[in-house]
């Protein structure tokens, strides 16, 4: 039997070992060191008591070893109130706040103290209750105890999460003045804070008066520490109230790093860049140490403004002269850089930040797979997707949209099917990229399915995904019910406007989308480049040539938008569709800048469709100097010889794009029947039921001749007999794709085609008689625009 004097000084052994292992921070190494101490202990059967214990319980907590807390906290008979309170503040640490209530409940009121219901109240703040820690306040009271500095400072901080009004603050105010801790700095600090936070809340009406009344009791404050002094500067900041912020910064006598960021950061929130940039310079020569909060305001503040040798610089800084932290310290600041290079356009530069990351975490990888699918290189996009080790629902939004808007709809949509396989429930902006694909790919049906499901979803509301939408609608032929989605949508902002104008004017509505402009315009909505570009387009189409005009002229004179060679290109297309060459050469005299490739292109089709092969050469000429790549300009330049009987030009024209190594856009044309989409190309002979679609097509043609159809071999743009002529137009592509329509859809739904490549002129006049035949509507949409064939007529008023 161990006689008491060496019980206790084995007792002080083992107190002296665990007191070495105590530090505020508790590393896994220290519980291992107090687990050895403890088996040892245990294996040399002395008993462990009291202090000892409570030492093991408050290393294991701090080590983050709760469950090895726990346990031996449940083996003590009878805990006292030091244990106790050391497991409710491991609980309130990690979030375990109905454990950290468990024990709490099950402590007799006899044995606690003011400090255990602190941490109490301590977890209950942390866990965003302030109800919670203000009822156990009040219980803590007229259970007779005495609240100390710290219970106040706590639940001040919790009353700051429910406050709804300065009155709330008022009257905590008062509790704290009648409690004799009014001139306690931790104290007026919570105070401050609560007032700071209800004047951030949404319900509060006068978040100036809120904010006067912090200032007034932090101006009263007998000693102000670094966190008064960031409280004000931080509240005055969020309040938008930069004036305040840099007067109180200003009247800092030491002014804490803290309240530098403070102010950058606000700064580059507002957008006020500039002054970002000269406060981040007075830092500089203040000879004050920057930290990652410093490098990622100015760094983020250099993205905004494409500041890319700025930036450049402050990397180069950091890697100089930064410290040489843990890896994951400066996590925050490589995220910027990523940012940062990403929008100067420099994807090569963001991955070498990226690779040299030793931790990266989820905002990382969505960074560096933004950068690619914004640039279009969806390659590299696809291999980040592939390599996360983890995705969240932004990823998959991101990726889904990248792949729509780089014309790859199916794998796109595909994509949104296997997100939600995964378990993911789609956000609206997820939504918004797959009904792009729909759009992109002519599926309506599809397209409506997306529509029905967010309707289920209760994401009807949603402004992004009822715009994308509108565009579905009105690209896959049914502008009708665009216009309904765009009358019934409870927000619109300047983007659904412009995509309703421009689904009225690639249907050739070019009146309704002019009067759609105007009531715009009526209802206060600023225009922006995008919506002119859609309104010229749609006056192109129409042929509306003084409205174009004068919504030209509105841009720099009314709107002060400058146009751009997008818009000079849609107002020469305008003026050369109406056959007015001299206005539009006018106009290509006056540009403030070099034609390029748009207006030519624009110029080149306009002499194509009035036969005006002199300015048609220059065209083309200026096209082969500019992007003699495109076969285009090849093409168009073919056809107006081909169209002339100019066999040996076009031969000519032929060997040049055979010599340049140009090939040519094959034509195809699609239609969705029977849950897959069927495509057909020219002289298809691939395609399963192309010798029914044949046969058909010949029966049509019949019925068609009987009405007048007299096929336009002007359209043949090859030197052959007259009969193979005949033959080789009645193979063109959009053709068997309406005849298959036909044959598949139901009777009398419409037939919706779509062609990669301008509608040729015979398979215009051609649909025409057999959308009088079949007595069915047909809508093709071809590489411009839709027409909508009836009752032998178009809606384009053959004006196209």
């Amino acid at each position: 039997m161990n006689c008491p004097n060496t019980v206790g000084a084995v007792a002080s052994r083992y107190a002296f070992l665990l007191q070495q292992l105590c530090s505020p921070r508790q590393t896994p190494l220290s519980a291992y060191l107090a687990r050895t101490v403890h088996a040892h202990a245990v294996a040399s059967g002395f008993n462990l008591r009291g202090p000892i214990l409570n030492r093991l319980i408050d290393i294991y907590c701090k080590s983050g070893r709760l469950r090895h807390a726990r346990l031996l906290f449940d083996e003590i008979p009878h805990p006292d109130i030091v244990a106790r309170t050391t497991m409710v503040t491991a609980y309130s640490a990690t979030g375990n706040v109905n454990l950290a209530r468990e024990v709490f409940g099950g402590t007799p009121k006899g044995m606690r103290d003011t400090v255990f219901y602190n941490a109490m109240i301590t977890a209950h703040s942390h866990d965003n209750d302030g109800n919670a820690a203000i009822r156990l306040f009040c219980e803590m009271q007229r259970d007779g105890f005495r609240p100390d500095n710290f219970t106040f400072t706590s639940v001040i901080s919790a009353v700051g999460l429910v406050a709804e009004s300065e009155k709330h603050c008022q009257q905590l105010h008062c509790v704290v003045v009648k409690s004799g801790t009014g001139f306690v700095t931790s104290v007026l600090n919570a105070l401050v804070s609560a007032y700071v936070k209800v004047a951030l809340s949404p319900l509060v009406a006068l978040p100036k008066s809120v904010m006067g009344s912090a200032r007034l009791l932090f101006d009263e404050m007998p000693v102000k520490d670094e966190l008064s002094w960031t409280t004000m500067i931080t509240g005055y900041v969020k309040n938008d109230d930069l004036d305040e912020a840099r007067e109180l910064f200003d009247g800092m006598a030491e002014k804490l790093v803290v309240a530098w960021n403070a102010m950058i950061s606000g700064y580059v929130h507002r957008g006020l860049l500039q002054e970002a940039f000269k406060m981040f310079k007075k830092m500089y020569l203040s000879g004050v140490q920057f930290d990652e909060f410093t490098y990622t305001s100015i760094i983020s503040a250099c993205a905004n403004a494409s500041f890319l040798l700025l930036g450049r610089q402050i990397h180069a800084y950091i890697l100089i002269s930064g410290p040489k932290p843990k890896p994951g310290l400066h996590l925050p600041v490589n995220n910027a850089l990523l940012t940062l290079y990403s929008k100067c356009a420099k994807l090569d530069d963001a991955r070498l930040v990226f690779n040299k990351m030793r931790v990266k975490d989820l905002v990382s990888w969505n960074a560096m797979l933004s950068s690619y699918v914004n640039s279009g290189r969806m390659n590299e996009a696809k291999e980040i997707f592939q390599e996360m080790p983890e995705k969240n629902l932004l990823t998959w939004a991101v990726m889904i949209a990248g792949l729509a808007q780089n014309g790859l709809g199916e794998e796109s949509l595909k994509l949104f099917n296997l997100m939600k396989l995964q378990g993911f429930q789609p956000c609206d902006y997820a939504f918004a990229g797959a009904i792009t694909s729909c759009a992109a790919l002519g599926s309506l049906k599809s397209g409506r399915q997306l529509h029905s499901q967010l309707i289920r979803l209760g994401f009807e509301c949603s402004l992004s995904a009822g715009n994308a939408l509108i565009t579905m609608y009105g690209r896959c032929g049914v502008v009708g019910d665009a216009r309904n989605l765009f009358l019934t949508m409870s927000f619109v902002d300047s983007v659904s406007w412009n995509a309703m104008i421009a689904a009225l004017g690639q249907h050739g509505h070019g009146v309704q989308a002019v009067e759609l402009f105007e009531e715009m315009l009526k209802e206060g909505i600023l225009p922006d480049r995008i919506t002119f570009l859609t309104v010229l387009s749609a006056c192109s189409h129409a042929g509306l040539v003084e409205e174009g005009h004068r919504y030209f002229d509105a841009m720099h004179d009314i709107y002060g938008i400058t146009p751009g060679e997008d818009h000079y290109a849609r107002m020469v297309d305008l003026l050369c569709r109406a056959g007015k060459f001299s206005d539009a050469n006018d106009m290509i005299g006056k540009m403030p800048f070099q034609p390029g490739p748009q207006i030519w292109e624009a110029f080149l089709a306009g002499c194509r469709n009035h036969g005006n092969m002199e300015l048609g050469i220059q065209a083309a000429e200026r096209l082969f100097e500019m992007i003699p790549q495109n076969d285009g300009t090849y093409i168009l330049l073919s056809n107006m010889y081909a169209a002339k009987g100019l066999w040996d030009n076009v031969s000519r024209v032929r060997k040049l794009m055979r010599d340049q190594g140009v090939k040519k856009e094959p034509a195809c044309s699609w239609v969705e029947a029977e849950n897959k989409f069927h495509v057909f190309m020219v002289d298809d002979t691939a395609h399963p039921e192309v010798n029914a679609v044949y046969s058909y097509l010949k029966q049509l043609v019949l019925e068609m001749r009987k009405l007048g159809y007299v096929p336009d071999t002007r359209f043949v743009l090859h030197d052959m007999e007259s009969d193979q002529k005949e033959h080789a137009i009645s193979t063109h592509s959009e053709k068997l794709a309406v005849a298959f329509g036909l044959l598949k859809l139901p009777r009398g739904a419409t037939v919706r085609v779509f062609k990669n490549l301008r509608i040729c002129g015979d398979c215009h006049n051609a649909i025409k008689y057999i959308s009088k035949v079949v007595g069915r509507e047909i809508v093709v949409r071809d590489g411009k625009r839709f027409h909508h064939f009836k009752d032998g007529e178009c809606s384009c008023r053959n004006y196209w």
